[in-house]
Protein backbone atom coordinates (compact mmCIF):
# COMPACT_ATOMS: atom_id res chain seq x y z
CA UNK A 1 0.00 0.00 0.00
CA UNK A 2 1.38 3.42 -1.04
CA UNK A 3 1.86 5.95 1.70
CA UNK A 4 0.48 9.43 1.15
CA UNK A 5 3.02 12.17 0.53
CA UNK A 6 2.85 15.54 2.25
CA UNK A 7 2.11 18.64 0.19
CA UNK A 8 5.70 19.87 0.55
CA UNK A 9 7.02 16.54 -0.76
CA UNK A 10 4.70 16.80 -3.75
CA UNK A 11 5.94 20.28 -4.52
CA UNK A 12 9.50 19.02 -4.38
CA UNK A 13 8.64 16.35 -6.96
CA UNK A 14 7.06 18.66 -9.53
CA UNK A 15 8.07 22.29 -9.77
CA UNK A 16 8.53 25.03 -12.32
CA UNK A 17 11.69 24.73 -14.36
CA UNK A 18 11.69 20.94 -14.58
CA UNK A 19 11.76 18.94 -17.79
CA UNK A 20 10.14 15.63 -16.94
CA UNK A 21 8.12 12.76 -18.41
CA UNK A 22 4.52 12.44 -17.18
CA UNK A 23 1.58 10.22 -18.04
CA UNK A 24 -1.71 11.43 -19.51
CA UNK A 25 -4.19 10.76 -16.71
CA UNK A 26 -7.35 12.06 -18.40
CA UNK A 27 -8.59 14.40 -21.08
CA UNK A 28 -10.57 17.59 -20.65
CA UNK A 29 -12.26 20.03 -23.06
CA UNK A 30 -9.34 22.44 -22.64
CA UNK A 31 -6.45 19.95 -22.66
CA UNK A 32 -5.00 17.03 -20.76
CA UNK A 33 -4.21 16.36 -17.13
CA UNK A 34 -0.79 14.77 -16.67
CA UNK A 35 0.36 12.95 -13.56
CA UNK A 36 3.48 11.62 -11.91
CA UNK A 37 1.31 9.27 -9.84
CA UNK A 38 0.91 11.80 -7.04
CA UNK A 39 0.18 15.22 -8.52
CA UNK A 40 -1.76 16.30 -11.61
CA UNK A 41 -0.66 19.12 -13.94
CA UNK A 42 -2.63 20.71 -16.77
CA UNK A 43 -1.29 20.53 -20.32
CA UNK A 44 -3.40 23.07 -22.21
CA UNK A 45 -4.35 22.24 -25.80
CA UNK A 46 -2.38 25.28 -26.99
CA UNK A 47 0.75 23.64 -25.56
CA UNK A 48 0.22 20.24 -27.27
CA UNK A 49 2.44 19.51 -30.26
CA UNK A 50 1.64 15.81 -30.90
CA UNK A 51 -1.30 13.41 -30.71
CA UNK A 52 -2.03 12.24 -27.15
CA UNK A 53 -4.40 9.84 -25.48
CA UNK A 54 -4.97 8.54 -21.97
CA UNK A 55 -2.04 6.44 -20.83
CA UNK A 56 0.48 8.16 -23.16
CA UNK A 57 3.75 9.28 -21.67
CA UNK A 58 4.99 12.69 -22.73
CA UNK A 59 8.06 14.84 -22.05
CA UNK A 60 7.08 18.32 -20.87
CA UNK A 61 8.47 21.48 -19.36
CA UNK A 62 6.80 22.75 -16.17
CA UNK A 63 6.16 26.44 -15.53
CA UNK A 64 3.85 28.79 -13.63
CA UNK A 65 0.96 30.20 -15.66
CA UNK A 66 -0.55 33.68 -15.38
CA UNK A 67 -2.55 32.58 -12.31
CA UNK A 68 0.59 31.15 -10.69
CA UNK A 69 -0.58 27.56 -11.20
CA UNK A 70 1.82 24.79 -12.16
CA UNK A 71 1.31 23.98 -15.83
CA UNK A 72 2.99 21.95 -18.57
CA UNK A 73 4.04 22.53 -22.17
CA UNK A 74 5.41 20.21 -24.83
CA UNK A 75 7.51 23.10 -26.14
CA UNK A 76 10.82 22.42 -24.46
CA UNK A 77 12.97 25.38 -23.38
CA UNK A 78 16.14 26.54 -25.08
CA UNK A 79 17.81 26.70 -21.66
CA UNK A 80 17.15 24.45 -18.68
CA UNK A 81 18.18 24.80 -15.05
CA UNK A 82 21.93 24.54 -14.68
CA UNK A 83 22.45 25.41 -18.36
CA UNK A 84 23.42 28.69 -19.99
CA UNK A 85 22.40 29.91 -23.43
CA UNK A 86 22.00 33.10 -25.46
CA UNK A 87 18.34 34.14 -25.17
CA UNK A 88 16.76 36.87 -27.27
CA UNK A 89 15.16 39.94 -25.68
CA UNK A 90 11.51 40.21 -26.76
CA UNK A 91 10.24 43.01 -24.52
CA UNK A 92 11.40 45.62 -22.03
CA UNK A 93 9.34 47.12 -19.20
CA UNK A 94 10.66 50.19 -17.34
CA UNK A 95 11.30 49.64 -13.61
CA UNK A 96 10.71 45.90 -14.06
CA UNK A 97 13.26 44.47 -16.48
CA UNK A 98 13.44 42.74 -19.85
CA UNK A 99 11.78 39.54 -21.04
CA UNK A 100 13.72 36.77 -22.78
CA UNK A 101 12.38 34.15 -25.18
CA UNK A 102 13.23 30.71 -23.82
CA UNK A 103 11.24 28.82 -26.44
CA UNK A 104 8.13 28.35 -24.27
CA UNK A 105 4.80 30.13 -24.00
CA UNK A 106 5.87 32.23 -21.04
CA UNK A 107 8.87 34.52 -21.50
CA UNK A 108 11.50 34.78 -18.77
CA UNK A 109 11.86 37.99 -16.80
CA UNK A 110 15.38 39.29 -16.35
CA UNK A 111 14.82 41.61 -13.39
CA UNK A 112 16.09 45.18 -13.26
CA UNK A 113 18.03 44.05 -10.18
CA UNK A 114 20.24 42.02 -12.55
CA UNK A 115 20.53 44.77 -15.17
CA UNK A 116 22.84 47.82 -15.40
CA UNK A 117 21.92 50.81 -13.25
CA UNK A 118 21.33 53.05 -16.26
CA UNK A 119 18.22 52.06 -18.30
CA UNK A 120 20.05 53.23 -21.45
CA UNK A 121 22.45 50.32 -20.87
CA UNK A 122 19.69 47.71 -20.69
CA UNK A 123 19.39 45.24 -23.60
CA UNK A 124 17.04 46.22 -26.41
CA UNK A 125 14.55 44.01 -28.23
CA UNK A 126 16.54 41.74 -30.55
CA UNK A 127 19.66 41.71 -28.36
CA UNK A 128 20.78 38.45 -26.77
CA UNK A 129 21.77 37.73 -23.17
CA UNK A 130 23.70 34.73 -21.87
CA UNK A 131 21.45 33.47 -19.08
CA UNK A 132 20.18 30.50 -17.08
CA UNK A 133 17.12 29.88 -14.91
CA UNK A 134 16.58 30.68 -11.25
CA UNK A 135 13.60 30.81 -8.90
CA UNK A 136 12.39 33.65 -6.75
CA UNK A 137 11.16 33.19 -3.18
CA UNK A 138 7.75 32.09 -4.48
CA UNK A 139 9.24 29.49 -6.78
CA UNK A 140 8.59 31.46 -9.98
CA UNK A 141 11.09 31.13 -12.81
CA UNK A 142 13.33 34.08 -13.65
CA UNK A 143 16.33 34.58 -15.88
CA UNK A 144 19.76 35.00 -14.34
CA UNK A 145 22.61 36.45 -16.43
CA UNK A 146 25.95 34.68 -16.51
CA UNK A 147 28.28 36.08 -13.87
CA UNK A 148 32.02 36.56 -13.87
CA UNK A 149 32.74 33.07 -12.56
CA UNK A 150 30.76 31.42 -15.34
CA UNK A 151 32.31 33.58 -18.05
CA UNK A 152 35.83 32.77 -16.89
CA UNK A 153 35.02 29.06 -16.80
CA UNK A 154 33.85 28.99 -20.42
CA UNK A 155 36.39 31.50 -21.79
CA UNK A 156 39.59 30.55 -23.56
CA UNK A 157 43.03 31.96 -22.78
CA UNK A 158 44.17 34.50 -25.37
CA UNK A 159 47.50 34.11 -27.14
CA UNK A 160 49.85 37.10 -27.69
CA UNK A 161 49.27 36.73 -31.46
CA UNK A 162 45.75 38.13 -30.99
CA UNK A 163 47.12 41.63 -30.43
CA UNK A 164 45.79 43.99 -33.08
CA UNK A 165 43.08 41.63 -34.36
CA UNK A 166 39.53 42.86 -34.84
CA UNK A 167 36.98 40.54 -33.26
CA UNK A 168 33.22 40.54 -32.83
CA UNK A 169 31.45 39.81 -29.58
CA UNK A 170 28.47 40.50 -27.33
CA UNK A 171 28.44 42.75 -24.26
CA UNK A 172 27.50 40.70 -21.20
CA UNK A 173 28.17 43.22 -18.43
CA UNK A 174 28.36 47.02 -18.16
CA UNK A 175 30.05 48.85 -15.27
CA UNK A 176 31.00 52.46 -14.61
CA UNK A 177 34.46 52.07 -16.16
CA UNK A 178 33.40 50.20 -19.29
CA UNK A 179 31.94 46.98 -20.65
CA UNK A 180 32.83 43.28 -20.65
CA UNK A 181 32.44 41.41 -23.93
CA UNK A 182 32.40 37.70 -24.75
CA UNK A 183 33.99 37.44 -28.17
CA UNK A 184 33.25 35.09 -31.06
CA UNK A 185 36.69 33.61 -30.35
CA UNK A 186 35.43 32.76 -26.83
CA UNK A 187 37.61 35.27 -24.99
CA UNK A 188 36.69 37.73 -22.24
CA UNK A 189 37.41 41.29 -23.36
CA UNK A 190 37.17 44.55 -21.42
CA UNK A 191 36.53 47.81 -23.27
CA UNK A 192 37.18 50.95 -21.22
CA UNK A 193 34.77 53.85 -21.79
CA UNK A 194 37.62 55.92 -23.22
CA UNK A 195 38.05 53.26 -25.93
CA UNK A 196 34.39 53.31 -27.00
CA UNK A 197 33.23 55.17 -30.10
CA UNK A 198 29.66 54.99 -28.78
CA UNK A 199 28.02 53.99 -25.48
CA UNK A 200 27.52 50.24 -25.16
CA UNK A 201 24.63 48.34 -23.65
CA UNK A 202 24.23 44.83 -22.29
CA UNK A 203 23.38 42.35 -25.06
CA UNK A 204 24.77 44.54 -27.84
CA UNK A 205 26.99 43.12 -30.57
CA UNK A 206 30.24 45.01 -31.02
CA UNK A 207 33.36 44.82 -33.18
CA UNK A 208 36.58 45.88 -31.47
CA UNK A 209 40.34 45.66 -31.79
CA UNK A 210 42.48 43.71 -29.33
CA UNK A 211 44.62 46.44 -27.82
CA UNK A 212 46.30 44.42 -25.06
CA UNK A 213 46.69 40.75 -24.16
CA UNK A 214 46.88 40.43 -20.40
CA UNK A 215 49.14 37.94 -18.60
CA UNK A 216 46.04 36.08 -17.30
CA UNK A 217 44.86 35.44 -20.86
CA UNK A 218 42.08 38.01 -20.88
CA UNK A 219 42.15 40.87 -23.35
CA UNK A 220 41.50 44.58 -23.47
CA UNK A 221 39.78 46.02 -26.50
CA UNK A 222 39.23 49.27 -28.31
CA UNK A 223 36.52 50.27 -30.74
CA UNK A 224 38.93 52.85 -32.13
CA UNK A 225 41.30 52.31 -35.01
CA UNK A 226 45.06 52.56 -34.51
CA UNK A 227 46.22 56.10 -33.71
CA UNK A 228 47.40 57.05 -37.20
CA UNK A 229 44.27 55.65 -38.84
CA UNK A 230 42.07 57.29 -36.21
CA UNK A 231 43.80 60.63 -36.70
CA UNK A 232 43.16 60.42 -40.44
CA UNK A 233 39.50 59.53 -39.90
CA UNK A 234 39.06 62.43 -37.45
CA UNK A 235 40.69 64.89 -39.88
CA UNK A 236 38.42 63.70 -42.70
CA UNK A 237 35.42 64.00 -40.41
CA UNK A 238 36.35 67.57 -39.47
CA UNK A 239 36.89 68.51 -43.10
CA UNK A 240 33.49 67.10 -44.07
CA UNK A 241 31.87 69.08 -41.24
CA UNK A 242 33.47 72.31 -42.50
CA UNK A 243 32.18 71.67 -45.99
CA UNK A 244 28.67 71.10 -44.62
CA UNK A 245 28.96 74.43 -42.75
CA UNK A 246 29.83 76.34 -45.93
CA UNK A 247 33.51 76.37 -45.10
CA UNK A 248 33.47 77.89 -41.61
CA UNK A 249 32.76 76.87 -38.02
CA UNK A 250 32.93 78.82 -34.72
CA UNK A 251 35.17 76.22 -33.08
CA UNK A 252 38.93 76.34 -32.52
CA UNK A 253 41.44 74.70 -30.20
CA UNK A 254 40.21 77.17 -27.55
CA UNK A 255 36.61 75.87 -27.64
CA UNK A 256 35.51 74.06 -24.43
CA UNK A 257 35.69 70.28 -24.59
CA UNK A 258 32.00 69.74 -23.82
CA UNK A 259 31.01 71.89 -26.80
CA UNK A 260 33.41 69.97 -29.07
CA UNK A 261 32.01 66.63 -27.97
CA UNK A 262 28.40 67.76 -28.37
CA UNK A 263 28.83 69.41 -31.79
CA UNK A 264 31.44 67.17 -33.39
CA UNK A 265 31.40 63.94 -31.40
CA UNK A 266 35.15 64.18 -30.74
CA UNK A 267 37.19 64.49 -27.58
CA UNK A 268 39.07 67.78 -27.19
CA UNK A 269 42.39 65.97 -27.69
CA UNK A 270 41.20 64.25 -30.89
CA UNK A 271 39.79 67.56 -32.17
CA UNK A 272 43.09 69.38 -31.61
CA UNK A 273 45.05 66.61 -33.34
CA UNK A 274 42.71 66.74 -36.33
CA UNK A 275 42.98 70.54 -36.49
CA UNK A 276 46.74 70.23 -36.36
CA UNK A 277 46.76 67.88 -39.34
CA UNK A 278 44.54 70.17 -41.40
CA UNK A 279 46.59 73.26 -40.46
CA UNK A 280 49.84 71.50 -41.34
CA UNK A 281 48.49 70.65 -44.78
CA UNK A 282 47.36 74.22 -45.31
CA UNK A 283 43.71 73.29 -45.68
CA UNK A 284 42.35 75.55 -42.92
CA UNK A 285 43.09 78.76 -41.04
CA UNK A 286 41.94 80.13 -37.69
CA UNK A 287 40.90 83.73 -37.11
CA UNK A 288 38.94 85.48 -34.35
CA UNK A 289 37.52 82.30 -32.87
CA UNK A 290 36.60 80.76 -36.24
CA UNK A 291 38.08 77.92 -38.28
CA UNK A 292 37.74 78.32 -42.06
CA UNK A 293 38.71 76.47 -45.18
CA UNK A 294 41.51 78.41 -46.83
CA UNK A 295 40.13 77.57 -50.24
CA UNK A 296 36.66 76.07 -50.80
CA UNK A 297 38.08 73.89 -53.53
CA UNK A 298 40.57 72.48 -51.02
CA UNK A 299 37.65 70.96 -49.18
CA UNK A 300 37.85 68.06 -51.55
CA UNK A 301 41.59 67.62 -51.10
CA UNK A 302 42.80 64.30 -49.65
CA UNK A 303 44.04 65.08 -46.13
CA UNK A 304 46.64 62.33 -46.49
CA UNK A 305 48.62 64.45 -48.90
Amino acid sequence: MKSKRSRSEQENRLQAGMVTTLQVARTAPFGFFLTDGVEDVLLHRNEVSASLQEGSRVEVFLYRDQKDRLAATMRLPHVREGEYGWLEVVNAVPNLGVFLNNGTAKDLLLSCDDLPKRPTEWPKVGDKVLATLKRDKRGRLLAEPAGERVMLEIARTAAPEMLGRWVEGTVYKVIDDGAFVFTETEHVMFIHRDEMTQPLRMGQDVCSRVSYVRPDGRINGSMRARKEQQLQEDADRLLAFLIEQNGAMPYTDETPSDVIREKLGLSKAAFKRALGRLLKRGLIEQQAGWTRLRNREQGTTDTNK
